[in-house]
């Protein structure tokens, strides 16, 4: 790593480094990025002939000379260079997300662990327009694969859960995402020739979910394959910083045209929903302390089957039926219901309501005043 590298980071955020990657990485310093979205080439092994559609149009294919590779064994020592510096400038809680298709992805994935990535998911991307196989002679292919992977399997790696869910309807969202190919307008066409400008654009939407999920504004996203700038678009629509590499010129000036029509998100809490797991942790005294519960008060589970009254140093003890002879049990918010739903934990705060008039309010609620309060 060069001497100067903190100084050339600072020089290289927010734009574009025309060169190879794995030579533009080495000038980084170690441990500097959140968050990696890598889109290397597929070695796809396709012939030179053009393929076509049954009407003897044309089919483009991905026929460029940066997607071939004269052995696997090449492609793979590709694959392990290149990581090996990614894994060098993610910072230990960072991520680093692949992108590949069933030529590549199961070798990439091999070098990503023996590199010493942890893998956290991988995730389908369903495509709800994929092109046909014309030729018949093979299932379409209608998905493409991300592998998740954080440095260390000690990693307190990010992962916007809330905001997943909230982007999917208020349901955990799963690792299968059906999303269209970049099409339509999103396509960035040749302003000569009409053609595609680049053969792979990924669509942005993909990008969002990766970027909203395991990063936060003002983070540092890298793409070392940038192409047409798909990842450094979102990165800084959705307020984050970015790094792109790319080592064809043409691509390039692709990309820095998209990036200066791109308008960030200017309202902060416009960006993301904010997580909870990220919130100040407030204790159930504080509901105490701040006068919102009294000692007395009686908490009642959401289907009502279950009572427990509050205790002056914050724990709860049951409130028993008459005529039920069994001592009342007692201990948190959280050990109590778990005894009351024979699980070994439970979270208190959503399980636990208090009545207030004619109406029950869950626990969690009065924790977010007391937040708020802690914020003003």
């Amino acid at each position: 790593m060069p001497a100067n590298a903190s100084t050339y980071l600072k020089s290289v955020t927010n734009g574009l480094i025309i060169g190879d990657c794995i030579a533009e990485m080495k000038r980084l310093p170690d441990a500097c990025v959140d968050l990696i979205f890598a889109d290397p080439p597929y070695n796809l092994q396709l012939s030179g002939a053009q393929l076509t559609r049954p009407d003897e149009t044309a089919v483009t294919a991905v026929l460029e000379d940066w997607d071939k590779f004269d052995t696997t064994r090449a492609y793979d020592e590709f694959t392990a260079a290149w990581m090996a510096e990614a894994r060098r400038i993610l910072k230990p809680n960072g991520a680093i997300w692949v992108i590949g298709s069933y030529h590549n992805i199961y070798r990439v994935g091999t070098v990503l662990q023996d590199t010493g990535f942890w893998m956290i998911n991988d995730v389908i991307w369903r495509k709800s327009n994929p092109m046909p196989n014309f030729r018949g002679r093979r299932f379409t292919n209608a998905h493409e694969t991300l592998l998740w992977a954080v440095p260390s399997q000690k990693s307190r790696y990010t992962f916007n859960y809330d905001s997943m869910k909230a982007m999917n309807d208020d349901v955990q969202m799963r690792s299968d995402w059906t999303l269209p190919v970049c099409n339509g307008g999103e396509r960035i066409k040749d302003e000569a020739n009409g053609q595609r400008a680049h053969p792979t654009q990924k669509p942005e939407s993909l990008l969002a979910r990766v970027i909203i999920a395991s990063s936060n504004p003002g983070d540092l996203v890298l793409d070392p394959f940038f192409g047409s700038g798909t990842t450094g678009a979102v990165a800084k629509k959705l307020g984050r910083n970015y790094i792109g590499i790319e080592r064809d010129q043409t691509y390039a000036d692709v990309a820095k045209k998209r990036l200066a029509a791109v308008k960030p998100i200017k309202d902060h809490d416009l960006l993301a929903m904010p997580s909870k797991r990220a919130a100040p942790k407030v204790p159930f005294g504080a509901l105490l302390e701040g006068g919102m519960i009294t000692p007395g008060d009686t908490l009642v589970c959401p289907k009502g089957e279950w009572h427990a009254r509050v205790r002056a140093d914050g724990s709860l003890i049951e409130s028993l039926k008459k005529g039920v002879n069994t001592p009342p049990r007692s201990g948190s918010i959280h050990s109590l219901s778990a005894k009351m739903l024979g699980r070994e934990s439970c979270n208190g705060w959503s399980f636990w309501q208090i009545k207030r008039g004619k109406t029950t309010v869950p626990l969690d609620d009065l924790r977010d005043e007391i937040r708020k309060q802690m914020a003003e």
